[in-house]
């Protein structure tokens, strides 16, 4: 697992955004597992901004993107369908048969649950997984006790998890109950993995991940044992990590096709 430390969440954005890039250049026909939220949308408007500005193409990129909400429309301002056409696809090339997010509107959720995993196998498993993280320590909407042996699912949305995303609905009432998402174990496969962690709200929990047990009930532990995970933090996210469980770190400096960026190596 590597860190890259840096400043703020503007930063945090411009890396997570050159991440992204860089991948898709060196391998265009790449699998981007996308997710919402706001800790994204800096990076998206990076990725735009690149896309406008080089011209990057997204032309045979497939997109897989982490959930949805059960019960919202596509077309609804706050489904992901809509978050992510909004934010991202209407302003790139991808094609719009390349994109897949689950169906919130599926009559059998189970079968679409299947369907998606498909979806995923037939395009050959995720290139690059894009995670932001909860408070709880969910990822996707895989909440404290989900199953890390856990495929695409439906599962319950805790109400941490809904107060979290009340600020995109008029009232908590409004906030949807139930969601489809990746599975863990459906994640986990992805040959890379990208976690933005930024705020000081999210200081406490990415402590934990980094220096705790590896636990169901902190889903976002399980990440210590994937291959090719990096993390990119601001330094208010970072506040409590290296506390008495502290890990060993290594300093070096790493350029990520840009200006240069503080690196932490982590040492297992």
């Amino acid at each position: 697992m590597k860190i890259i430390a840096v400043e703020n969440y503007q930063e945090m954005s411009k890396a997570a955004a050159q991440f992204i890039i860089n991948q898709v250049k060196e391998k265009p026909q790449s699998v981007l597992g996308l997710a919402t939220g706001g800790t994204v949308l800096g990076t998206y408007e990076k990725v735009i901004e690149d896309y406008q500005q080089n011209k990057t193409s997204y032309k045979q990129v497939h997109s897989v993107n982490l959930d949805e909400y059960i019960g919202v429309e596509a077309t609804h301002p706050n489904s992901y369908h809509y978050y992510m056409m909004e934010h991202l696809f209407a302003h790139i090339d991808i094609e719009r048969d390349h994109i897949h997010i689950p169906n919130g509107l599926a009559k059998n959720t189970e079968e679409e649950c299947r369907n998606y995993e498909g979806v995923i196998e037939e395009l050959g498993g995720v290139d690059l997984q894009l995670l932001g993280i909860g408070v709880n320590g969910h990822i996707g909407f895989n909440e404290p006790g989900t199953s890390f042996d856990s495929v695409t699912h439906v599962v319950k949305l805790t109400e941490s998890t809904r107060d979290a995303n009340k600020r995109y609905f008029n009232r908590l009432e409004d906030v949807p109950t139930h969601a489809i998402t990746m599975g863990i174990s459906t994640i986990m496969k992805s040959k890379n993995i990208l976690l933005l962690v930024s705020g000081k709200k999210k200081a406490e929990i990415l402590a934990q991940v980094m220096n705790g047990e590896i636990d169901e009930k902190v889903p976002a532990s399980i990440l210590n044992t994937h291959p090719n995970v990096t993390i990119i933090a601001d330094k208010d996210a970072l506040a409590f990590v290296g506390g008495k469980k502290k890990r060993c770190f290594e300093d070096d400096k790493k350029e990520l096709s840009g200006p240069n960026l503080f690196s932490v190596r982590t040492i297992y």
